[in-house]
């Protein structure tokens, strides 16, 4: 099962909240339902999951760390469930994501070790996607704040951020990136998933119905980018290897911009 043509917006929702599960699915675009971090009653959390079920091709189950009884548990659950598709917190080591086939699994990277090993753990075979987590990565370093005080990231989550994004994209694989918590600031929102955009994350994941329009909206283009994409698509029609197009040289890595932006486009009519 393929999550690549689902859309931008991802959103978290906690599995021991039934009630807001029709909700979730109706915002976003995939809804991860989250046994982990985001379940105050994990034992409620999994019988709603099995209980109260969300179309499976839009849906991810957020399990416990690997080697934890609770994920032993999770996957019991699951296990009476339709879903194909888990993200795996704190992953550290290629076997914590095999161990889960022929589940396809999300990794998350918020540890230290996960951050070294993030080029191992996105090869695995089973690996759909790749997540960085900038709040657990600060408690697992013991550091206070992962921001400076214009907002953007320290430079360590740059780092972390980045790596995840180029491991995810080396081996073929979504790049999801974090959660922004301060579920007010929009505005601030709206500038980090314009990064996103820019650099090239597939996703970037939401944790208030609210934030879901602004990352669709950050990753939908311009009119006028996406009149130039397909002229220049078009135009790459009529000719062998590089060519000038409107005073730029186009060349291969020009052509898959050009697509990438047809692609985020809306479709007419919707």
């Amino acid at each position: 099962m393929s999550f690549a043509n689902n859309g931008p917006a991802w959103i978290f929702c906690p599995a021991d909240r039934p009630e807001r599960f029709a909700k979730a699915a109706a915002a976003a675009d995939v809804v991860i339902l989250d046994l982990e971090d985001g379940a105050g009653d994990k034992p409620a959390a999994r019988d709603a999951i099995v209980d109260t079920p969300l179309d499976p091709a839009r849906t991810v189950i957020r399990i416990n760390p690997h080697g934890t009884e609770d994920q032993r548990l999770d996957l019991e659950a699951l296990g009476r469930t339709d879903y194909t598709t888990v993200m795996l917190p704190k992953c550290e080591a290629p076997e914590q994501v095999t161990a889960l086939a022929p589940l396809q699994v999300v990794l998350i990277v918020e540890t230290p070790l996960g951050a070294l090993k993030v080029a191992e753990t996105a090869a695995a075979a089973n690996t759909i996607g790749v997540m960085w987590g900038a709040e657990d990565l600060f408690g697992a370093l013991g550091g206070t704040t992962n921001r400076v005080a214009d907002g953007t990231y320290r430079e360590v989550a740059k780092h972390v951020r980045s790596q995840s994004l180029l491991a995810a994209k080396a081996h073929g694989k979504l790049a999801l990136d974090s959660v922004y918590i301060d579920i007010k600031d929009l505005d601030g929102l709206r500038r980090e998933t314009d990064d996103a955009v820019a650099v090239g994350f597939d996703i970037k994941v939401a944790l208030h119905p609210t934030q879901v329009s602004v990352i669709r909206d950050g990753y939908a283009p311009t009119g006028e980018q996406v009149r130039w994409a397909r002229h220049v698509l078009a135009a790459a029609a009529n000719h062998r290897g590089a060519f000038a197009f409107e005073g730029i040289m186009v060349d291969a890595p020009v052509l898959r911009r050009a697509e990438r932006i047809v692609q985020l486009a809306p479709h007419p009519g919707s």
